[in-house]
């Protein structure tokens, strides 16, 4: 019996518990400090336009999104290799640092230069972020609900995203803070929330996974046991470990070159690379391309006031939450393809026929953020599954890596590119030019979901060391 094999065995024949719990609140608060960013962005993006704050052009604003999304591809790629080569923990507690001090930065600016330079450090924290939990997450959680799971923290985007909502709408408000000061403290409140999570993940151990392949089996297997004492602990003695697959040979070695990594994505597992590629790149182009200017578009084609566009969000979110979590578990009990297409044909279909309504002037804001929120209740499911699919069907020496370069390559393509594009477009101040932005969206992810229906992976309900065996085991 192999060690990695004993290892995810027990790991996998977990019952749902207190610790399990506890990981995923630790961890899963990366999405909301996402959610919580990208929406102050969103909401105060008109106000930022005003001269007695920075005075910025929609362009600005559109390139300030496109810098934050530039800082999430060099974090990814950076802070992807490190977390393969240094661990899950060291890199997860690190760059949630980077975020709380660049986002308390933000709070201070005085310019366009200088906000875009904090938008840029704060995105460097969430690409970090982004390859580093779900590299931990996926090693940590059993392989019978792991797609439920994983759709559903990265569902928790949206909790962010109501909370920046929530906050920009208070904020903001006249009566209250007002426009000038409003902004700063939202970004502050976002610094504060992050200490508070670093101080809650020092808790979180490394996974027995990653410690396992580089020759850490006595500390992976004090992890082990602490884990296992715990959940007994709650739910009596555990259930018997599963039957013990085909022998494989134990490799315990530094992490790969990048030629052994690409070699890896470009030859052996190159259908699954193309797969994970069309995927992220749709989800960033579709969902970066409305949510750093639905703030203007709500402005601009609806009249609305400047300290009320976060009461649009909120539907919107509820959306984006209520997907993962009701759609999740079919991604376990009807499989990681079908769902994958099923919920990017039915988010590609949406945006298009909302694009066609937007054109013809059939909706006011009221009607325009509930036809959103209808679409985003199926991409919000597609979108977590792109990440799904990228963290579980490649091997474990270079998951945090191959989740990096799939985040950078389709953010940088798609999300770097949507929210110029859609700045422009929103500065035409043409309905048709809106809907044509629309329009692409709508192609890339209905393409990306037929092409994982014909080539995904079925990866429900399987050990990640199935799924991927170790890039030195032979095919």
């Amino acid at each position: 019996m192999t060690a990695s094999l004993d290892i995810a065995r027990r790991l996998d024949r977990l019952p749902w518990s207190r610790w399990h719990w506890r990981v995923v609140l630790a961890l899963g608060v990366a999405w909301v400090l996402d959610g919580l960013e990208v929406t102050l962005v969103g909401s105060v993006g008109a106000v930022l336009e005003r001269p007695d704050t920075l005075g910025l052009s929609a362009v600005q604003v559109g390139w300030s999104g496109s810098l934050y999304l530039a800082g999430a591809i060099v974090g990814a790629l950076v802070f992807g290799r490190m977390s393969d080569r240094l661990g899950r923990k060291r890199l997860f507690l690190a760059t949630l640092a980077i975020y709380a001090v660049a986002t308390l930065a933000t709070a201070f600016s005085t310019d366009f230069t200088f906000f875009a330079l904090c938008r840029f450090v704060t995105g460097l924290g969430i690409g970090g972020e982004y390859a580093a939990i779900n590299s931990a997450i996926d090693e940590l959680v059993p392989a019978r609900v792991r797609g439920r799971v994983n759709l559903a923290i990265n569902g928790s985007f949206w909790i962010g995203a109501a909370l920046g909502a929530a906050s920009s709408l208070l904020l903001l408000h006249p009566g209250v803070l007002g426009p000038v000061q409003g902004w700063r403290v939202g970004f502050a409140m976002g610094a504060l929330l992050a200490v508070g999570m670093v101080l809650v993940r020092r808790h979180v151990p490394e996974s027995p996974r990653w410690l396992l392949r580089h020759g850490r089996g006595e500390e992976a297997g004090r992890i082990i046991d602490a884990i296992e004492a715990e959940v007994a602990a709650q739910h009596g003695p555990l259930p018997p470990l599963p039957p013990l697959p085909a022998d494989r040979s134990e490799h315990r070695r530094a992490v790969p070159t990048m030629r052994e990594v690409l070699q890896v994505l470009l030859r052996r597992y190159r259908v699954r690379s193309g797969v994970a590629l069309s995927l992220m790149l749709a989800q960033a182009f579709f969902y970066n391309a409305i949510f750093f200017s639905y703030a203007l578009v709500l402005t601009r084609f609806y009249g609305v006031a400047d300290h009320r566009v976060a009461l649009y969000i909120f539907p919107f979110a509820l959306g984006n939450v209520l997907g993962p979590l009701l759609l999740g578990p079919l991604f376990d009990r009807v499989g990681r393809r079908r769902m994958i297409a099923l919920t990017y044909g039915l988010a590609g279909v949406g945006l298009a026929a909302t694009g066609i309504a937007f054109v013809a002037d059939m909706l006011d804001a009221r009607s325009q953020a509930l036809c959103w929120s209808a679409v985003f209740f199926f991409a919000s499911a597609a979108a977590s599954s792109a990440y799904l699919t990228v963290s579980e069907v490649f091997p474990l020496e270079m998951r945090a890596m191959a989740i990096a370069i799939f985040y950078a390559v389709g953010t940088g393509a798609g999300g770097f590119v949507a929210p110029l594009l859609f700045g422009w477009l929103v500065e035409s101040g043409d309905r048709g030019n809106v809907a044509i932005g629309y329009g692409i969206g709508a192609v890339l992810v209905i393409v990306a979901g037929l092409l994982a229906l014909r080539f995904g992976v079925d990866a429900e309900r399987k050990p990640l060391e199935d799924i991927a065996p170790s890039m030195h085991d032979a095919d």
